[in-house]
């Protein structure tokens, strides 16, 4: 006869585990790696910025007599080229100025290529099908760091006729995949560096300690130093000494849970509210209420009687309505609440975002509200 079993219930195994002192596991906290939480100083972009002409265009250019910039740089173009045009009559309408950008990568390497955006500086109407001429990009210091052509490509377009006109996107902005060479490189040697700075996304002191105690446990040594909400210091070892990719590879993989200031962020144009989890409110009461005022009008016609020779008149009638929001009822928010009781009890009140923008405010007035508004 086979020996009885027993089954444990699972509350009564979770109990027995803990008692045996088996870690039972715990819930994730939001834990961010460092690399999604600041920038190492000196790897970044750069921004560049140059002047063209794009060329071929089915008479959508700019209009020379308009736009004088535009007939300057394309007689300076054809001068250098060995063609003489002072003096005569430009009547093309294939030819536009545009601003060409970029952005640069860091450690970019001299002949890689990298996409530029062209648009339209004068009053052409369509860069569809045009060609950028050769564009030297400079930086902000001055210098050539790239060089664009190409075909540019647009997403919008734009037809018309007689009387009728229609346009989707923008047809006057266009795009150059792999359109730029770039030709200086930035002269930056992260692997001599003997010092970091981390710069957060988001400056928070609590994030800026956390960070710093997150890399110091790590190394095994006091390395890391938050010096202002934004910055931590972070003095190289010696065994990574000329080997910074490494010890960057290793520090952006530590995780921290980030720290915020309470915040509401509004956005009065299209009624957005965004509220974060910190968001605590003192006790206050809330009302809510709107004075609406109709106006109808709804005329009627008079006709006169046969044979009385009287006139047909239009009548008019008005009715008016008055409601006063009488309906609306005083609401009490706690103190203390979280985000979610603190929605739930607005929500209470039938109201919609743009009277909730108003009401975050008054309680922000009141200084009920622990958070900062922020309006964009």
């Amino acid at each position: 006869m086979p020996a009885p079993r027993f089954l444990l219930p699972v509350i009564g195994l979770a109990a027995l585990l803990c008692a045996a002192g088996v870690a039972l596991p715990s819930p994730a906290f939001a834990l961010s790696r460092i690399k999604d939480l600041a920038n190492v100083e000196g790897v970044r972009q750069n921004q560049l910025v140059g002047y063209g002409l794009v060329v071929g265009l089915n008479g959508t250019g700019d209009t020379l007599n308009n736009t004088p910039f535009t007939k300057q740089s394309l007689q300076a173009m054809l001068e250098r080229l060995g063609v003489n045009t002072r003096g005569s009559t430009l009547r093309t309408a294939n030819v536009a100025a545009v601003m060409v950008t970029a952005n640069l990568p860091a450690f970019a390497t001299q002949g890689t290529r990298l996409d530029v955006t062209v648009s339209a500086l004068g009053d052409a109407k369509s860069l569809q099908g045009g060609t950028l001429l050769v564009t030297p990009l400079l930086g902000a210091n001055g210098e050539v760091y790239a060089v664009a052509q190409g075909s540019v490509a647009i997403a919008g377009f734009q037809a018309e006729g007689e009387a009728a006109k229609i346009t989707r996107g923008v047809p006057t902005v266009g795009r150059i995949s792999n359109g730029a060479l770039i030709e200086r490189e930035v002269d930056f040697k992260l692997n001599t560096q003997k010092a970091l700075r981390l710069a957060l996304r988001n400056p928070d002191l609590t994030t800026a300690r956390r960070i710093a105690a997150a890399i110091n446990d790590f190394l095994g040594a006091d390395t890391a130093e938050p010096t202002d909400p934004a910055t931590v210091h972070i003095h190289v070892p010696g065994k990574y000494r000329g080997n910074m990719i490494q010890l960057l590879t290793e520090i952006e993989q530590l995780r921290v849970e980030p720290d915020h200031t309470a915040r509401v962020v509004i956005d009065e144009r299209s009624g957005i509210i965004v509220m974060g989890k910190d968001v605590r409110v003192s006790t206050v009461a809330v009302a809510q209420g709107n004075l609406t005022v109709t106006i109808s009008e709804q005329p009627q016609v008079s006709q006169a009687q046969p044979f009385s020779q009287g006139e047909t008149v239009v009548v008019p009638r008005t009715a008016v309505k008055v409601d006063t929001g009488d309906a609306a009822k005083l609401a009490v928010v706690k103190e203390g609440v979280t985000l979610r009781e603190l929605v739930d009890g607005l929500n209470a009140l039938g109201i919609g975002p743009r009277d909730l923008i108003s009401i975050l405010q008054a309680i922000k007035a009141a200084g009920a509200l622990q958070a900062d508004i922020e309006v964009m």
